[in-house]
């Protein structure tokens, strides 16, 4: 059986008094997909950012390579392995597609992503590497968002809300390069909205509702009724623990 790479036990956040992330625990494999799913509001936005350091437990713990990040800050569990892509991509607008890019490479680890790869990748970045991504659309920027994050060489790469406001055709494309992302020796944890997409490419799905997991199990295992219970919350107290202690 594949390493696991990341292991998150346990875990609560708190925003004030509002409980975010209600004891979530999960782990995510070499080579492996993970899809959380949710509702808006149901705290993947909150978990995968405690991942990447920009929050803090209140409770449990995130540990990676069987190493506890609770004292490692954003910029060191990049080097260690973990890149996020936000939600909103967060790129400098004031920058260059290329610029954008070249901060994800600062000191980014030895691995197969380099710019020029990136650039492979999305075959219209060339031509338009020195244009200002703020004059980019939406799906364009998403792509650079991608890029920035991976030319660092991640391990585990975390894609927040990947498909938010994009059209159909240009997530179809983004979604389109995960296979040949995991085949460079990347793990995908991906937080989505967006059900069918999520569950499409991911090898295991895990969905949260108000911050507490409802429903784990492969996509084979689950059908579209349980999905349906877990992301709405309907006859959760029947049908939620069985199904979760179960997959």
């Amino acid at each position: 059986m594949s390493e696991i790479l990341l292991e998150v036990e346990n875990l609560s956040v708190y925003h004030g008094q509002l409980c975010a992330v209600d004891n979530v625990s999960f782990s995510l494999r070499e080579g492996e997909i993970l899809a959380m799913i949710g509702a808006n509001g149901a705290g993947k936005s909150t978990l995968l950012r405690t991942i990447a350091g920009l929050h803090q437990p209140t409770t449990g713990s995130v540990s990676f390579k069987g190493l506890n990040l609770a004292s490692i800050t954003p910029n060191r569990r990049v080097r260690l392995g973990l890149s996020l892509v936000p939600e909103g991509r967060r790129l400098f607008s004031s920058m260059s597609l290329e610029e954008n890019l070249l901060v994800g490479a600062h000191r980014a680890n030895d691995g197969p992503f380099t710019i020029k790869r990136i650039y492979e990748l999305f075959d219209w970045m060339p031509s338009r590497r020195k244009q200002s991504v703020w004059q980019l659309s939406g799906g364009e920027q998403q792509a650079v968002a991608i890029g920035r994050a991976l030319v660092a060489n991640p391990k585990v790469l975390l894609l927040d809300e990947l498909s938010l406001g994009l059209a159909p055709i240009v997530i179809e494309r983004i979604y389109g390069l995960v296979p040949e992302i995991v085949a460079q020796g990347v793990s995908i944890l991906i937080v989505e909205q967006d059900v069918a997409q999520g569950v499409a490419v991911a090898d295991r799905v895990h969905c949260l509702l108000e911050g507490r997991t409802s429903l784990v199990g492969t996509p084979k295992e689950l059908t579209p009724e349980q999905i349906d219970r877990a992301y709405f919350g309907a006859d959760l107290s029947h049908s939620s623990a069985a199904e979760g202690d179960g997959a």
